[in-house]
């Protein structure tokens, strides 16, 4: 069985950071939106491509932009060039999958981001995408099914070589309830990520461990 993945989603490199220095995270999944939450911008990419490397991260997932396949492309390209460890991702749009398809062909990994069905699940795995990124949060906004949509996705592409990573993930639960479905990778906000690895019978025990130990 493929092992689980954890990436942080955030750009508030405060909060990144001790994520990254644990180990508990693959590494970062950011998007242009997150970029601007965190006051930073697409200038940054370098930087924090440098300083999420120096501290480890073994994955990097930044999103190409452009109105247009030239635009997108050009941008993709030279995200791409940071280093191997980043992942390009690419909107679930007619320009994102051009993109993606020309970036697959020159050997970059791709995440297809914002999948909201199974057709488009299936059209990333025809580019050769490494990564979908299905956004159970917004899905159960839209009054869908979230678990059960992406549940689909991830059955549609088994053995396919194109993985689902889960998005847009607000609590602990969801990762376990997607889990059962057999999805195997996962991005949330650090604060959700951290939740996931607390219970308060866990630290409870542990404290009469640490009052057991004196001596």
């Amino acid at each position: 069985m493929t092992p689980y993945q954890l990436f942080v989603d955030s750009a508030d490199e405060s909060a990144v950071a001790p994520l990254l220095d644990a180990r508990i995270v693959e590494g970062v999944t950011t998007n242009p939106t997150i970029l601007r939450r965190a006051g930073v911008g697409p200038s940054d990419i370098p930087r924090l491509h440098a300083a999420w490397r120096g501290a480890a991260a073994r994955r990097l997932f930044f999103q190409a932009w452009g109105a247009d396949v030239d635009s997108m492309l050009g941008r993709a390209r030279r995200i791409a060039a940071l280093g191997p460890d980043i992942t390009v991702k690419v909107p679930a749009t007619r320009t994102g999958f051009t993109v993606g398809r020309a970036l697959v062909e020159q050997g970059t990994p791709v995440l297809v981001t914002a999948v909201y069905s199974t057709a488009q699940a299936i059209g990333a795995a025809a580019i050769g995408a490494e990564f979908i990124a299905p956004y159970l949060g917004r899905l159960d906004d839209a009054g869908r099914d979230g678990v059960a949509e992406i549940g689909a996705m991830h059955d549609a592409l088994d053995g396919t070589g194109t993985s689902v990573l889960a998005a847009s993930l607000r609590t602990p639960d969801a990762v376990v309830t997607l889990a059962a479905r057999g999805v195997r990778a996962f991005t949330a906000a650090p604060d959700v990520i951290w939740a996931l690895l607390q219970d308060d019978t866990s630290d409870t025990s542990a404290a009469t461990f640490d009052v057991d130990s004196l001596e």
